[in-house]
């Protein structure tokens, strides 16, 4: 039996986790579960795993938690601080799935123990990639990524050398807006921008797929990975997202991983690694009922946020998290009905032009630069 910590159990990397950790019980010990808020969602899961604890990141949840969980032997906590601490609680495997900055403490936290951590928190990897990288290094984690690209790599990658390897190439879906035209997309509504035509994720990741910040971020999450260079990575639509990413080596070899769009995929990847594992799905690979694969180059008129997730790399130090702060901020101002979709990747822009720290040295400066970065990209909202 292997023990296992969710962070972020109640989004959808984390209930698609607990999906495959139920269907096989008998080999699991859960040991954390983690949401924001969602107190009742968070007590369900504890009950049903048997958690040793489990925390919401909201204090203010905390009473309702313990509520929730009341007759159990399962231990409630809750804040900022509970989270790190849960992260910190010996497990073999932890999944980070908290979504956005939020999920850097807790991630670095689980990585300080030198063990093995799933890591689908892209953002965290974005903002201290350099920092992370390092405590990796230092305390001899396991490092696996979980996003169907980057797991993708890490596969085609699998005994070779990195050495030997000429191209990484990410492949993106272009969203549910890649046949719109600039005109279309400026009276896009939060509604269709979630509305992704191959995978089922959050509003957030949604409506970064549909700007393709998301492979922006995910460009910069591959830099830290795979130390291959930025020059050899490149991005690629491909709108049927069959093939996740490839590996192109010198010896004219290209490796690519297939699967279908199921975030359970790689998932079981991680968490059956260095084996496999049986991974129940609604339906299975069939390349002749697929037809065709397509392939186009990037259009950055249309879809600049990879232009300018490629500048923040090349830049490095703090610039990455001054992107994705001020593309958090736009998107939820999106999601709220405060801009427009093509606002986002100007706000960020924007934000970039105005703001350029130092590299940060501290996980706490890390978060210093966050929170500027969100300053200013607030005041530029309450300008328009």
């Amino acid at each position: 039996m292997r023990s296992i910590s969710v962070l972020g159990a109640t989004g959808s990397i984390g209930a698609s986790t607990l999906d495959l950790i139920r269907r096989n019980r008998a080999e699991w010990r859960v040991v954390a579960l983690t949401a924001n808020g969602n107190a009742q969602a968070l007590a369900a899961l504890a009950r049903e795993f048997e958690a040793e604890v489990a925390v919401c990141a909201d204090a203010a949840a905390l009473p309702a938690l313990r509520e929730a969980l009341a007759g159990t032997n399962i231990e409630a906590a809750a804040g900022a601080e509970a989270l790190v601490d849960a992260a910190r609680r010996p497990a073999d495997i932890v999944m980070a799935s908290i979504v956005g900055c939020a999920g850097l403490a807790p991630t670095m936290a689980a990585i300080e123990q030198g063990r093995t951590v799933a890591l689908a928190n892209k953002e965290a990897l974005v903002s201290a990639g350099e920092l992370m990288i390092a405590a990796v290094a230092r305390h001899g984690t396991t490092l696996l990524p979980v996003d169907s690209e980057h797991n993708a790599i890490f596969q085609c990658l699998s005994g070779n050398k990195v050495d030997h390897v000429r191209w990484i190439t990410l492949t993106a879906s272009g969203g549910p807006f890649r046949d719109w035209s600039l005109e279309q997309l400026q009276s896009a509504t939060p509604a269709q921008a979630i509305k992704h035509p191959n995978w089922s994720m959050g509003a957030k990741i949604s409506v970064d797929s549909a700007s393709m910040m998301n492979k922006g971020l995910e460009f910069i999450e591959a830099y830290h990975l795979f130390p291959v260079g930025l020059d050899r990575l490149r991005i690629i639509v491909h709108p049927q997202s069959i093939i996740h990413s490839m590996v192109e080596y010198h010896d004219g070899s290209t490796l690519a991983q297939l699967g279908p769009s199921d975030m359970r995929v790689p998932i079981a990847s991680c968490l059956a690694w260095p084996e496999r594992m049986e991974t129940p799905l609604s339906s299975q690979l069939d390349l002749a009922a697929i037809g065709e694969l397509t392939f186009r180059a990037p259009d950055e008129t249309r879809f600049p946020a990879t232009r300018l997730a490629r500048q923040a790399a090349h830049a490095g130090g703090g610039i990455p998290a001054v992107l994705n702060a001020a593309n958090e901020v736009a998107v939820d101002a999106f999601l709220n009905g405060r801009i427009g979709f093509t606002r986002i990747p100007a706000m960020v822009e924007d934000v970039l032009n105005a703001y350029a720290p130092p590299p940060p040295a501290a996980i706490d400066e890390v978060h210093e630069v966050d929170a500027q970065a969100r300053r200013r990209a607030a005041a530029l909202l309450e300008m328009a």
